[in-house]
This record gives structure tokens, sequence and C-alpha cells, in this order.
């Protein structure tokens, strides 16, 4: 297991944005609904922005542009759906508050989402507060809580490595090693999410020489539990930082989880 005391502590990061009139927040969510996972992206080819509204039992795609709103489901195991999984009276409260939050979100896109890039450049950098540029307008403080990363080291073996995902349950990974330019790359270590745990585990492939890649096996075990952690676990800043635009956006900010 990686050495947690290695990890770098949590901190809070301020970031100041125009959200715009943050019209979906004036609204409620279906009756004992709790706080939605909340994620939005901006396609600048097709011009496009979508919203992603996921609770346990049921998730709502939207997809916008200057043309309205388009929006599909996906049920609790994850398929795509045109029936909500929802009841007519929720789905109809559920619908007009995500599509009104789609539609601000697209009048706030690209220009959201780059500044949400930037502010994550930001605090990578390590400052403290973010503040956007723009016209006198009104603007929202949010404060973000970014988990701190596992302090790991470069790559100290032979030759170069590189991770994949691979197909398996809780969210596998491979560590594959390459010693000289040779073809194909060779598996030397797996990591997944322990599901009772929620923690990064890994293991050494059987039948790698320890020798030839320069770390032994339990070295090699712990360094990819950290880049497991790091990049495959934590959320990025953009993200947590876009995650809470949009619950103020959403005015869900205070509801249960």
């Amino acid at each position: 297991m990686a050495d947690h005391s290695l990890r770098l502590p949590s901190s809070t990061f301020r970031a100041v944005l125009n959200l715009g009139p943050m019209r979906a927040a004036k609204l409620p969510l279906p009756l004992g609904f709790v706080k939605p996972v909340l994620d939005a992206e901006w396609d600048e080819d097709t011009l496009t922005s979508g919203v992603y509204v996921h609770f346990e039992d049921g998730e709502l795609h939207l997809e916008c542009t200057d043309k309205g709103v388009d929006y599909h489901y996906h049920t609790d195991d994850g398929e795509s759906s045109d029936t909500s999984p929802w009841s007519k009276k929720e789905t109809a409260t559920l619908l007009e508050w995500a599509v009104l939050l789609a539609m601000d979100v697209f009048e706030r896109m690209p220009e959201l989402d780059d500044d949400i890039e930037e502010a994550a450049a930001w605090q990578e950098d390590g400052l403290p507060i973010y503040v956007c540029e723009t016209e006198p307008v009104s603007l929202e403080l949010l404060e973000v809580e970014i988990e701190g990363e596992m302090l790991t080291l470069p790559w100290l073996g032979s030759g170069t490595v590189a991770n994949e995902h691979t197909d398996g349950d809780n969210h596998p990974i491979v560590l594959l090693w390459n010693p000289a330019g040779a073809e194909p790359d060779r598996p030397i270590a797996r990591a997944w999410l322990d599901p009772a745990t929620d923690e990064p585990t890994a293991e050494a492939i059987p039948g790698v020489d320890w020798n030839a890649v320069g770390m032994s096996a339990d070295d090699v075990v712990e360094w990819v539990e950290g880049i497991y952690l790091n990049h495959h676990v934590l959320a990025d800043p953009a993200s947590e930082i876009m995650r809470a635009a949009l619950e103020r956006m959403g005015g869900v900010e205070g509801l249960p989880e």
C-alpha cells in the first residue's frame, strides 16, 4: 500500500467567476432528490455544450446549441434510454430545472470553460485564488476543496513506462514497461480501486525480470499505487471547480449528498 504520509494536505482554492444569470438556481429539484453529481463540457467543433446530471438511480444528459436543448436518460446500470427512470411528475420537475441549467451553461460557454481551465492552472501553480477578467458584472466566489496528491518520484527504473486502462472490474490499469524501444510494451504491474476501501491497490505481474526493470517489485507496486491515486482517483482541479460552478448555477450546493 502507498505510504500516505507522503500525501500532500488538501487545500481550499477560491475562484471568482462569472456564472451568468443562474436562472436554474431559482427552481427546485423534485421533492426528496439528493444533490446530483454535475459535469459539463464544451465542444468547440460543434459549438455544443453538454451537461450531465447523475443520481444513483439514473442520469440525465443534455446537449445545448443555439437551436435548443436535446436530452436523453441513462438507467442506473449506465444504459442509454429515451425513457426516464423517474416518475412522470419527478421527470417534469427535473427537466424544467435541468433544461434551464443547460441553457445557462451554454450562454457562458466557451468563456466559462476557459476561465475554469485558467483557474486550475493558477491552483496548480500554488496560487490560492483566481479572479476572472470581465466587464463589470455580478461575480460569484466559489470555495473548492482540492484533495492533496501523493508525492511520487519520476520513474527511476530502466526504460520507459506508461499506464493504460484495461478490461475488468474496479477500474483496473496496467503498467507497461519498455526497456529500449522494444515492441511491444510489456505489462509489469496492475492496479485497481479496492471496492472495500475505495483505495488504490496494486500487484506485480509474475514472470518479470525485476533486475532488468531496475526496480524491485515492491517499489514498482508502491509507485504505481501513487500514480493510480493521482491520475485515476483524485478529481483534477478543473473538474472540481466546474462541479462547484454547476452546483452554484443549479442552486444545489446545500442539498444532502
